[in-house]
């Protein structure tokens, strides 16, 4: 029966490797429901593969289900077999993390983990970091970062026993995505950021080359690492270096490196080299049992036949390696991202450090590459303009909610980019979409409801309407849990309440800005800050306290310029301090900066900037007296708000209009 058993696993692989999985499926079931009983350890290695296949290719999580149950009660009753046990516990794992019980899964995750740390070897070794990154990934979920900082720890400990490592840098990126997911402990960010470097300065060339989704995976948190301390040229930088990687026929052909069909040509690959070596090998021994060598010659075959058996045991690392990588790991299949993910996180990223700058020709190429490729995606799950989150089958949800953050992040960058432009109809267009995204997806996007009402608040204000403006910044506060958001919020608030110009609104104003103002030091990076002096300096301006105002105003600026790069920002500092000045009249320094600031204005298509600008100095040349310049710059600054007012009417004239401003706002707001 054994020999029955060999030739259908056999046949079985033959016909998953063809890609017919269906016929794969029968050989190894034909083994399970044989009326002729195998011999258990038959059986449960036959489950095992049974298991492995239906989770690989199918949707029939029930099904691998009840197998890898069954497996695991023959395994009681076999002493030993340390390798199958483990196996059992990683897919059940796997399978268990599918379906959504997460409960469950720890606890298989638990019982491995006691099976494994018993265990003498490499093998044992390798089976601990295979569970404590699937507890970590089921920790994650549950949001108990603290203990998911924990196994990523545990496991990089037993990484470094087995001498792994491309192993150790995967346990020091994923606790540098839990950092940046949680953390605003800037200390453990940096040292985190230092351990990835040098572990990846650690691992040799070749060993880099196996593993460019590795690569691409530490490059992407790097990136999200220097936006998130206000480093958009470092963040650029390694930008550049995603865009070299993807670029890159080779590595864009490896890049998933962890997925079950590249598992399969990376281990062909493996086993191709193995038997190059043993044929070199076996000709090396030839030849040194030849009679009347020279001396020489025999040692220099000694020392080759040495090289040959130390690349050899080499190789039998790497297949280890693979081996308990792959096997039934849940974390790489569910939290890592596919190659389309990864291409449009890529454009987001780029768009990101390009927005603040104003290189609105490269953003505009990058958000239209993503969404593009968003599109493709969701429309190879099946997911089109009408279909809902009702309808999504079970499997496709988790890779669905990637696409659909992905695709309303870029709609977010474009809106903003519109609404910077004076594209008010662009911007309601992309607005009517998010929502539409929103209502058809509202469990998926439930964490995007703060962003929507932070985009609403944005567009209200760029047309006028600040009351409501400031009302949809507060409801964006009340809808987040992020401190920095939080602030943020606040501050957005206070300006649209500043520009409503009334006592109790600058009243109110006060009362956001003053808890942000105090704890703006706290915050990582500088958003906040320079955010919260500019805010603080305009209220200061409003209060009439001008020296108060220039020192906060100046200091704002000069963060802003040297770290954020926001050039629509530092135009409105110096629209502000130009007015400042001309307010001391220093109208030679007024009138530098506000030329300065309408170069900036200008370059953005900012036109509400614009007319700030302008009119600051159609004052400062009716201080000056100089007639013809004050004539040219006001008729200039006419047709501005000419301009200015025909895109909000527009705006305004739309049938989305009213509903985009009261949106989500209830009376009692």
């Amino acid at each position: 029966m054994d020999a029955v058993a060999e030739g259908l696993w056999i046949l079985a692989d033959r016909f998953e490797q063809s890609g017919n999985i269906s016929q794969a499926v029968k050989c190894l079931e034909a083994i399970c429901q044989s009326r002729s009983p195998f011999l258990p350890i038959v059986e449960v290695k036959t489950r095992l593969q049974l298991a492995t296949v239906l989770l690989n290719y199918t949707d029939n999580l029930l099904h691998a289900k009840n197998h890898l149950e069954r497996a695991q009660l023959l395994l009681k009753q076999i002493p030993s077999c340390f390798e199958l046990k483990c196996r059992a516990y990683s897919l059940l794992s796997r399978c268990y993390h599918l379906v959504g019980t997460i409960g469950p899964q720890k606890q298989v995750l638990k019982k491995g983990l006691d099976l494994a740390v018993t265990g003498d070897g490499l093998s044992p070794l390798l089976w601990v970091c295979n569970f404590n990154l699937q507890l970590a990934n089921a920790l994650t979920i549950e949001g108990d970062f603290p203990n998911v900082i924990r196994a990523l720890e545990a496991g990089l400990v037993y990484a470094s026993k087995a001498q792994f490592p491309q192993l150790q840098l995967l346990f020091a990126v994923s606790m540098l995505h839990v950092h940046l997911m949680e953390s605003d402990n800037l200390t453990a960010l940096q040292q985190t950021v230092s351990l990835c470097d040098q572990l990846w300065d650690q691992l040799p060339h070749q060993t880099r080359e196996l593993h460019p989704g590795l690569h691409v995976y530490n490059q992407l948190l790097h990136v999200f690492y220097f936006l998130r301390v206000c480093d958009y040229k470092a963040a650029s930088h390694h930008v550049e270096l995603l865009d070299a990687a993807l670029s890159s026929k080779y590595e864009t052909a490896r890049l998933q490196l962890l997925a079950p069909e590249e598992k399969q040509a990376c281990m062909s690959t493996l086993e191709m080299q193995d038997h190059d070596l043993q044929k070199e090998m076996k000709i090396l021994q030839g030849q040194l049992k030849e009679q009347g060598i020279h001396e020489q010659k025999r040692n220099e075959l000694v020392g080759f036949y040495h090289e040959l058996d130390r690349q050899l045991e080499g190789l039998k690392d790497q297949e280890r390696f693979y081996k308990y990588l792959f096997y039934g790991n849940a974390w790489k299949q569910e939290s890592k991202l596919p190659l389309g993910a990864v291409l449009i996180l890529v454009d987001l990223m780029a768009v990101t450090c390009a927005r603040p700058k104003g290189m609105f020709k490269e953003t505009t190429k990058r958000l239209q590459s993503g969404l593009s490729i968003v599109n493709g995606e969701l429309g190879k799950l099946g997911i089109t303009s009408s279909t809902q989150e009702t309808h999504l089958p079970h499997w496709s949800i988790w890779m669905a909610g990637v696409y659909l953050v992905l695709q309303f992040q870029l709609l977010e960058n474009k809106i903003l980019i519109d609404l910077t432009r004076t594209e008010f109809m662009d911007a309601q267009k992309a607005l009517m979409e998010v929502l539409d995204l929103y209502f058809r997806f509202p469990t998926i996007l439930q964490g995007c409801e703060s962003s929507i009402h932070m985009l609403l608040g944005h567009y209200a204000h760029s047309v006028g309407c600040f009351q409501e403006g400031a009302l949809h910044f507060i409801e964006a506060a009340k809808l987040t849990e992020s401190k920095a958001l939080k602030a943020l919020c606040h501050v957005y608030s206070a300006i649209s309440l500043i520009c409503l110009g009334d006592a109790d609104s600058c009243s109110q104003a006060l009362d956001l800005i003053g808890p942000v103002y105090r704890s703006m030091d706290s915050f990582i990076g500088v958003r906040e800050k320079t955010l919260v002096l500019f805010a603080s300096g305009l209220l200061q301006m409003k209060q009439h306290n001008p020296q108060e105002a220039r020192t906060r105003l100046a200091n704002g600026l000069k963060l802003t310029h040297k770290q954020l790069g926001n050039h629509q920002l530092v135009s409105q500092y110096l629209t502000v301090l130009g007015s400042l000045a001309l307010a001391i009249h220093d109208t030679s320094q007024a009138l530098d900066i506000l030329k300065s600031s309408f170069t900036l204005a200008k370059a953005l298509h900012d036109v509400s900037g614009q007319i700030g600008v302008l009119t600051e100095l159609t004052a400062l040349y009716r201080e000056l007296g100089e007639g013809a310049k004050l004539q040219e710059n006001f008729q200039f600054e006419e047709r501005k708000v000419e301009e200015l007012a025909r895109h909000i009417q527009t705006a305004v004239s739309s049938s989305h209009h009213m509903y985009l401003l009261k949106h989500g706002l209830n009376q009692e707001t």
